[in-house]
C-alpha cells in the first residue's frame, strides 16, 4: 500500500481513533515505528529538558531500566526503591512532593503493571497524592505489559502521558510504540529543551490529523493493529476482555498455590492480570526448570530478571489467550516441575480447572 495514499489514510485514522479507545481517552495518541522502550524515550524528550529533577519508583527491572534511561538523557533522577513484591507506594510519592517546596521534580514515572513482578500498581491513587501535594509534576505511566490486559483509564486517572507497545495485550509482534499525551503533557512539550527528531511529537500531529506520518509507517503492523482493535473493541469488548484476563490470572494463581508454591507478588489487592511470577523453593533454580520445559515440551516461561534472576519464573496469561491454551501451559509447568525434580503437589492443574469450571462467567 502507499502510505501516502487515500487508503492509507483510513487505515492510519482508523487504528488512531481505535487505539485512543484502548487508552481511554479524548486526547492524542501516537504511534511510532518502534518499541516500548522507544516510547518510554519519546515521553522524556518531548517534557522534559536536560538538568529536571524527575521522581521515579523501582517496582521492578523495567522500572530500574526506564529510571537507567532517564539517567543518561542528562536528567536528575531520584528513586525511590522497592522491594519488587509490592507496588508503587503513592503516600511515599506524595511525600517526596510535599517536601519539594521549590517544585523542581518535573515529573513522576511510575510503571503499572512491572512486567517482571507480576505487581500491578494503583495509578488513581499516584494521581490524587500529587494532587494533594499541591504539585504540578507531570505523571507518566509504562503500561507496556497492561495496556488491553487490565483496565487503564489515561484520561479518568489524571495521567499526562501513558506508554505502551504492540507485543502485549494488542496480541501483535514487537516494532509499534505509543504514547498517549495529555494537554498538560503538550504544554510542555513547548518549553521542552532535550534534544529529539525522530521522537518528536509536534512532527506527527500534523500528518497524524489526516491518517499519515511524517515517516515511513510499519504498514503492515499497522494491518495487524487495526484487526486487533476489531477484536478487542468491537467482537470482544474491552469490559470483557478484561474479565478474561482476571478469570485466567486466578485460575493461574490458584494452580500455584495447588503446587504449593509462592506468588512474588504479596498484596492480593495487586495481582496482574497479565501475569504471575512464581517463586522456586529454596535451594532450586527457576532457569534450570524452564530449560527442562523448553526442552521437554517446547514451552518457553519468563525468566526472573536482575534481582530475581534463578528464584522466579513468570507465566504470562495476556492477549490472545482462553482457558484451554491456559490449561496446557500448566498442564506443562506441572510435568516439568515432576521432571525436574522441584518439591511441589500435583494439585495445581485440577485446582484450576475447578475453578475455570465454577467461575466460566464470573470476574
Amino acid at each position: 500500500m502507499d502510505h501516502r495514499g487515500p487508503e492509507f489514510a483510513e487505515l492510519g485514522q482508523e487504528c488512531l481513533a481505535g487505539m485512543k479507545r484502548i487508552f481511554q481517552t479524548e486526547g492524542d495518541v501516537i504511534i511510532y515505528p518502534g518499541s516500548g522502550t522507544g516510547a518510554w524515550e519519546a515521553a522524556l524528550v518531548n517534557t522534559l529538558s536536560p538538568g529536571d529533577h524527575v521522581l521515579m519508583y523501582e517496582t521492578g527491572h523495567f522500572a530500574a531500566l526506564w529510571s537507567g534511561m532517564a539517567g543518561r538523557l542528562g536528567l536528575k533522577v531520584a528513586l525511590i526503591e522497592g522491594d519488587w513484591r509490592h507496588g508503587v507506594d503513592a503516600a511515599a510519592i506524595g511525600a517526596r512532593l510535599a517536601a519539594d517546596d521549590a517544585h523542581e521534580i518535573k515529573a513522576v514515572c511510575v510503571v503499572h503493571n512491572e512486567t517482571s513482578t507480576g505487581v500491578t500498581s494503583n495509578i488513581a491513587a499516584v494521581r490524587k497524592a500529587i494532587d494533594a501535594a499541591g504539585h504540578p509534576a507531570l505523571l507518566m505511566v509504562d503500561t507496556i505489559s497492561s495496556l488491553a490486559s487490565i483496565d487503564y483509564r489515561h484520561d479518568e486517572w489524571g495521567v499526562d502521558v501513558t506508554i505502551g507497545g504492540s507485543q502485549k495485550g494488542l496480541m501483535l509482534p514487537p516494532g509499534l510504540g505509543f504514547n498517549a499525551v495529555g494537554p498538560k503533557a503538550w504544554k510542555a512539550a513547548e518549553s521542552s529543551t532535550m534534544p529529539r527528531s525522530y521522537w518528536d511529537w509536534s512532527e506527527m500531529r500534523g500528518p497524524n490529523k489526516q491518517g499519515y506520518f511524517p515517516y515511513t509507517p510499519a504498514t503492515n503492523l499497522l494491518y495487524g493493529l487495526r484487526e486487533a482493535l476489531k477484536m478487542l473493541l468491537d467482537e470482544e469488548g474491552l469490559d470483557n476482555v478484561f474479565a478474561r484476563h482476571r478469570r485466567l490470572a486466578e485460575a493461574t494463581r490458584r494452580a500455584v498455590r495447588g503446587w504449593g508454591l509462592g506468588i512474588l507478588c504479596a498484596n492480593e489487592d495487586e495481582y496482574s492480570g497479565s501475569l504471575t511470577a512464581v517463586v522456586m523453593p529454596e535451594g532450586h533454580d527457576a532457569d534450570a526448570l524452564r530449560t527442562v520445559i523448553m526442552d521437554r515440551f517446547d514451552m518457553s516461561l519468563g525468566t526472573g530478571l536482575s534481582k530475581v534472576a534463578g528464584k522466579v519464573f513468570r507465566i504470562g496469561h495476556l492477549g490472545d489467550f482462553n482457558e484451554l491454551m491456559l490449561m496446557g501451559a500448566l498442564a506443562g509447568v506441572e510435568m516439568g516441575l515432576s521432571i525436574a525434580g522441584v518439591p511441589h503437589e500435583p494439585r495445581g492443574v485440577s485446582g484450576a480447572m475447578e475453578f475455570l469450571a465454577e467461575r466460566r462467567n464470573d470476574l
